[in-house]
């Protein structure tokens, strides 16, 4: 069977806000097999946002496994993450699961994968997934040419470019903001 996977997801800090978008696209192949998928959580008491990319179910775990983390380092979202990195790096289980998350609290935002990144992206914008490049190109013309605008307006048009441009990703939005 097929694992559901694509979106994009795209994470903008600006103006001393965050905001942390997705699509709601889940395929399988080739195929849509579900339209309004929610990959964006708060956690940590709302504290924190993540967002994934990637296989769903191994996505959830993943988010799980950075609550654990989370939780164990007191909050720290930074250490969280690198732990959270090296413990998928190294696990047997864990480094077969196919996914990508973008975390952001108010000061910070990071990209971890399973090859034991925890990358703090250039310009403040993090973008994961299948049209992620869209999504960044767009995030980043606006950041330059539209600094007026807030980083929700930012996710919101660069996540609808993308939902434009890249047959796997819709324009069911989820966005969640952290002031």
């Amino acid at each position: 069977m097929e694992k559901i996977k694509s979106t994009t997801v795209l994470g903008i800090l600006h103006n001393g806000k965050i905001a942390l978008g997705a699509d709601g696209q889940a395929t399988m192949g080739n195929t849509v097999a579900k339209s309004n998928v929610k990959k964006v959580r708060k956690l940590a008491g709302g504290k924190i946002l993540a967002g994934f990319a990637g296989s769903t179910a191994d996505a959830f775990t993943l988010i799980e496994k950075f609550e654990e983390k989370i939780n164990s380092f007191g909050g720290n979202m930074k250490r969280a993450a690198i732990e959270l990195a090296k413990e998928w790096r190294t696990d047997r289980y864990l480094r077969r699961l196919e996914a990508m998350m973008i975390v952001a609290n108010k000061e910070e935002l990071l990209i971890i994968s399973g090859t034991g990144d925890v990358l703090e992206p250039d310009n403040q914008i993090a973008a994961i997934g299948s049209g992620s490049m869209y999504a960044q190109s767009a995030a980043l013309a606006l950041k330059k040419h539209a600094p007026h605008l807030s980083a929700f307006e930012m996710v919101t048009e660069g996540l609808n470019i993308a939902a434009d441009i890249c047959i796997y990703t819709n324009h069911n939005l989820v966005i969640e903001t952290l002031d």
